[in-house]
């Protein structure tokens, strides 16, 4: 099997398709060919050779072949598509106190979506047998008999060793620390299990779901703490072992005092997270538990609240400055809970950004609240299921099989 980490989607532009029955796959799934004489001419191979990639896809149930086409004059030509009704995925997206999940054909369709309360502190046990109870139920409210499940990506709150789905010393989730989340599933089924962290799957979500062409994108969540999803070529970007993007332990200066879960002093995340703001805006005198709830307040007016939301956007659009130097994304989109006050948070965002990032990465660059809504998650995680599922290394190497 291929590791999971480096197992392109076949969506960009950019790539050069080789003609191995996955790259033929993938010009079907874009719509790039509907039909055997398009993927001949976008190849170059035979129409014998074309001929074989394609009956060994339709053979594997990868794709079918119907009499669809409109006649120009003689035989109507058939259109090729991919085989959507037999072949589904699961995507998950757990949160400390919810579990939402989406049935999805490998089209990208969403054929169900169940959200239940579920605390993620419950242990893997519980919040995972949960979500195997709540799959047969979507499957079976859909009609899809268990056999048609290929893939399974799940999003979780905290931080990810993707080659291995392990959770690596999560904060907020005790009991979680180095486990292999898809071994609980492997067992259960013959599927694969992409496991990732939460804003990472967002990043995909928002992607596909608003932003289809961006081929450069930066997805910025704040909430407690601050992460950064990042989508290169059309594809997820992780590093080595997965931890890019954790934007939150960047250090600002002038904040030396602002200890961190981390260990460390002055990370972003210990000033301008929203655990951050509440327990400021509380010593100011207005109870705030969390984020959310300094929300709230700048929704009633509060003045101060307000303030603490505006400076929070100007440290990180100081943090995202440099990103933006760095990399030059053409969009950035943030979410998460402190995104809901997004008029105040995103001023402070772009004031910063514009005056310290080069005017030829800021010239087309766009700053905006999130899109995507609640199902951004559970997307997500399924397109992570999907990209993999139809990788052309992964088909190159079942159709072997």
């Amino acid at each position: 099997m291929p590791s999971p980490s480096g197992s392109p989607n076949g969506l960009s532009a950019n790539r050069v398709e080789s003609g191995s029955p996955g790259d033929v796959l993938q010009l079907i799934r874009r719509g790039a060919a509907t039909s055997r004489t398009d993927l001949a001419r976008l190849t170059g191979l035979a129409r014998s050779t074309i001929s074989q990639r394609v009956d060994a896809l339709i053979a594997h149930g990868l794709a079918v072949e119907t009499d669809d086409g409109e006649s120009t004059g003689g035989r109507p030509p058939k259109l090729l598509r991919l085989s959507t009704d037999d072949n589904v995925v699961l995507g998950v997206d757990l949160g400390a106190t919810h579990c939402r999940l989406a049935l999805m054909d490998i089209g990208g369709a969403v054929l169900a979506v169940r959200e239940d309360p579920i605390l993620i502190s419950d242990g893997p046990d519980v919040v995972l047998g949960h979500v195997d109870r709540a799959l047969h139920d979507l499957l079976e409210s859909t009609g899809r008999p268990v056999e048609t499940l290929r893939t399974i990506g799940i999003g979780v709150p905290g931080p990810v060793e993707f080659a291995s789905g392990r959770l690596i010393n999560p904060p907020i989730m005790p009991g979680w620390n180095e486990y292999a989340i898809p071994d609980f599933f492997t067992r259960r089924y013959d599927v694969r299990v992409l496991v990732d962290n939460d804003v990472n799957v967002l990043a995909l979500g928002e992607q596909r779901l608003c932003y289809p062409d961006a081929q450069y994108l930066l997805f910025v969540k704040i909430g407690t703490g601050i992460g950064c999803g990042i989508i290169v070529d059309g594809r997820l970007h992780r590093g080595a072992q997965g931890s890019a993007g954790d934007i939150g332990h960047i250090r600002v200066s002038g904040h030396e005092e602002a200890a961190c879960r981390c260990g460390n002093t002055a990370c972003l995340e210990a000033v301008a997270g929203g655990g951050a703001l509440a327990q400021r805006v509380t010593q100011l005198g207005y109870p705030a538990e969390n984020g959310r709830a300094v929300v709230d307040l700048v929704a009633a007016g509060n003045v101060e609240a307000l303030r603490l939301v505006r400076d929070a956007g100007r440290l990180i659009g100081e943090v995202l400055a440099g990103l933006v130097n760095f990399f030059n994304p053409e969009t950035i989109v943030v979410g998460g809970v402190m995104a809901r006050v997004h008029e105040q948070l995103l001023a402070g965002i772009r004031e910063v950004i514009y005056r310290r990032s080069l005017p030829l990465a800021t010239h087309d660059l766009e700053v905006l609240p999130s899109r995507s809504g609640e199902d951004a998650g559970v997307v997500g995680a399924g397109h992570l299921a999907i990209d993999h599922y139809l990788a052309p290394e992964y088909v190159n190497q079942a159709l072997l099989r």
